[in-house]
C-alpha cells in the first residue's frame, strides 16, 4: 500500500471512527494533497511565481503542477491543479500581450488589425 493511501485511512479513522473506515459512495478519487499543503497552496498562489523560485508572473495549472511536484514530491496534472484555482477561489488568468498593455492609440490599432 502505497504511503499517501496509508494516510487517507489513518485520516479517515481519526476523524470517523470504524464508520470512516466502511466503503461507501466516494464523488471522484480522494485529495492528493494533505489540507495542511492545500492550505500551503492556496497562500502560496496570493503572491507571483517568483517568489516561489519559479519563472514567470502569473501562476497557471503547468506553474503550480511544477511547485507541488518540487515542494511535496507529489506529481499532480496541469488539469487538476487548473480544478485546485477554482477550488481555491482563484481564476485563471491569462497574460495579456505587452502590445494590449501599451497606450491606447496602440491598442486601437491592434483592435482593428485583430481578427477576432
Amino acid at each position: 500500500m502505497r504511503h499517501g493511501r496509508l494516510e487517507y485511512w489513518v485520516g479517515r479513522f481519526e476523524r470517523d471512527g470504524l464508520a470512516g473506515l466502511l466503503e461507501g459512495e466516494r464523488p471522484g478519487r480522494p485529495r492528493r494533497l494533505a489540507e495542511k499543503q492545500m492550505e500551503a497552496v492556496d497562500r502560496i498562489l496570493r503572491q507571483p511565481p517568483r517568489e516561489a523560485g519559479l519563472s514567470g508572473n502569473i501562476w497557471d495549472g503547468k506553474t503550480l503542477s511544477t511547485w507541488i511536484e518540487q515542494k511535496y514530491d507529489v506529481d499532480i496534472g496541469v488539469r487538476q491543479c487548473q480544478r485546485m484555482f477554482r477550488q481555491l477561489g482563484f481564476r485563471l488568468r491569462k497574460p495579456r500581450p505587452a502590445l494590449a498593455q501599451a497606450n491606447p492609440q496602440l491598442q486601437k490599432a491592434h483592435k482593428k488589425n485583430s481578427k477576432t
